[in-house]
């Protein structure tokens, strides 16, 4: 049967002139809008310094941020696909305006942004907080192992290079105690107490190649062969030159850290918990430390190390390079609660919610504490003196001064007891030699504990507890699982921040979208952003799918839909 006489509409693809309306056909509660208002109102004078006045005129900034920032929010990260997606997808063709940047020019835009895009992400946070969604008040502090991109096997660790280091400097005085020379000579007696760097050993190269040339031409078998034995060595020491050149290059960039990869110097090597060996295997990553309020994304931040105890003063300090202040309240659990931790925020006037390393122990219904440990002894304040449990006063004895990683000071005070020999509580009490007990006290930590634990188990401190557990965790659920960002992909601490910059920016959208729509079934009052906030006050909620071109000053509402018997009901 032919086709030529079918009742259809009549179809050709070859036409020359394809009638496409994007704008009408996008719906107005499409979050397509929300990122094309919000990104309309923000302030990129920043930009201005990256553009050059003359030349081949380049694709608007704004249309670039549209567009990566929504293939982003509907998990698109790679370049390639983005430029797909221009020229497939009529949200992206909208958005672009009909552009098509290639993906050369999408991912170069991004890596001209990396330092601008910062300050992007804040404005954004700030349009939150304007909006109603958060108040910058109360943060919710966690962190997470990000693994890189770099290869997992091309591993540097700090005490390989160090013991590699040390051997190298004694093959180094070996050799110069080999070579017939009395330069050479001079420099292995001195290298007894000095060590060789690679600046001394270029100056004992030269001085050993002008003492070569400087010598008469060998006449003789013999001679020929010391001088090609001696040239023979000094291109050895060259040879240890560089090697020592490269470990204690390999030392500059692993910094204060116990590792690094080659392919990516500012990774370390962590476990992380999404381990399929199961076997703690540790990857290259970054420890990824961000707040949170209301599940919206307030600020992050990039660690090389691998604990959280040392990243929340410099989290927090960034916090407020962000926003010219600190949030009035924190909360964190127990990998930030520090002496450090603790005396910063008390000085910044700051309540913190932060756990302890024994507070969920002392919660438990049966939970007895342990009567042998100094912690439970009885302290008299005035006196300055501890009871054991056979009641032997423990006099003060000294201080003792301990300092962590990043150089804060810590006093603990020591107390000693008058004589343990004998006592019949003695395998009890403690396992050291000697006989009496030496304790250590750190009077500074233990008042922030009690002040912790005042405020933890307030009804405000449980309130933020229960909430501590839905906020960071919840983002970091949705951004490894449901937007499936478990792998930065890009080399180098800075590309890694700003990639991580453009998927915070649109995540806090894609979740001010869904929350948007929520509050809008349930009836309650929507926040007003451009277009997309007009249409939600006018129209009702059953209408607003209805509306065909939003750009329209007249409000153009389709009719409901009747059945054929409704119509036929209703005729004259």
């Amino acid at each position: 049967m032919s086709t030529a006489n079918l009742h259809t509409k009549s179809y050709n693809n070859n036409r020359l002139f394809l009638t496409v309306y994007p704008n009408e056909d996008i719906p107005q509660n499409d979050p397509v809008r929300v990122v094309d208002s919000i990104v309309e109102g923000l302030d990129l004078k920043d930009f201005r310094k990256l553009y050059k006045e003359k030349g081949r005129c380049p694709y608007h900034p704004k249309m670039m941020l549209k567009v990566i920032i929504y293939a982003y929010m509907n998990n698109i990260y790679s370049c390639r696909k983005i430029e797909k997606q221009l020229q497939r997808d009529i949200h992206y063709i909208w958005l672009a305006a009909q552009e098509r940047p290639d993906f050369v020019t999408i991912n170069r835009f991004r890596n001209r942004v990396r330092n601008e895009i910062n300050n992007i992400f804040t404005q954004t946070v700030l349009v939150l907080a304007d909006k109603g969604f958060i108040t910058l008040d109360v943060e919710y502090i966690d962190g997470t192992k990000i693994e890189s991109k770099a290869n997992k096997y091309t591993f540097v660790w700090r005490k390989t290079v160090e013991k590699n280091r040390a051997k190298l400097q004694e093959k180094i005085r070996v050799l110069l105690g080999q070579i017939d020379d009395v330069i050479a000579q001079d420099k292995a007696a001195e290298s007894e107490q000095m060590e060789f760097t690679t600046e001394t050993l270029s100056s004992i190269i030269s001085e050993l190649q002008d003492s070569l040339s400087a010598e008469p031409q060998p006449t003789d078998r013999e001679q020929k062969k010391q001088r090609r034995e001696k040239k023979k060595q000094i291109k050895e020491l060259e040879k240890h030159r560089d090697k020592l050149n490269e470990y204690d290059g390999r030392l500059r960039q692993i910094g204060d850290r116990n590792s690094m990869s080659k392919t990516d110097p500012d990774a370390t090597f962590m476990r992380m918990k999404e381990d399929a060996m199961n076997n703690g295997q540790t990857k290259p990553g970054y420890n990824l430390q961000i707040s949170a309020e209301n599940q919206f994304i307030t600020d992050f931040a990039l660690f090389s190390n691998p604990t959280d105890t040392l990243t929340l003063i410099p989290f927090l300090n960034s916090f407020l390079d962000r926003y010219r202040r600190l949030p009035s309240v924190a909360v964190a659990d127990s990998g930030y609660g520090s002496e450090e931790n603790y005396r910063f925020m008390d000085e910044a006037s700051m309540e913190a919610y932060v756990k302890y390393n024994r507070f969920h122990l002392e919660q438990r219904p049966r939970y007895k504490p342990n009567p042998f440990h100094h912690d439970n002894f009885h302290y008299n304040a005035k006196e300055d003196y501890y009871v054991c449990p056979m009641g032997q006063h423990m006099t003060r004895i000294g201080t003792r001064h301990t300092k962590t990683a990043s150089g804060y000071r810590s006093d603990n005070a020591r107390y000693r007891a008058q004589n343990c020999n004998g006592c019949p509580l003695r395998c009890l009490c403690y396992k050291a030699k000697g006989d009496r007990r030496i304790i250590e006290v750190n009077h500074r930590l233990n008042e922030y504990k009690r002040k912790a634990r005042g405020l933890l188990t307030s009804e405000e401190g449980i309130k933020h507890r229960g909430r501590r557990c839905i906020e960071p965790e919840a983002v970091f659920g949705q951004m490894k699982f449901n937007m499936a960002y478990r792998r930065f992909r890009h080399f180098g601490k800075d590309k890694v921040s700003m990639d991580f910059a453009f998927f915070a920016i649109a995540f806090n959208l894609k979740k001010m979208c869904s929350k948007i729509v929520k509050q809008t079934k349930n009836g309650g009052n929507t926040p007003h952003f451009g277009l997309f906030g007009l249409i939600c006050r006018i129209l009702p909620t059953e209408n607003r799918i209805f509306w065909k071109n939003p750009q329209n000053q007249s409000l153009k509402i389709s009719k409901p839909h009747r059945s054929k018997k409704e119509r036929l009901r209703r005729k004259p």
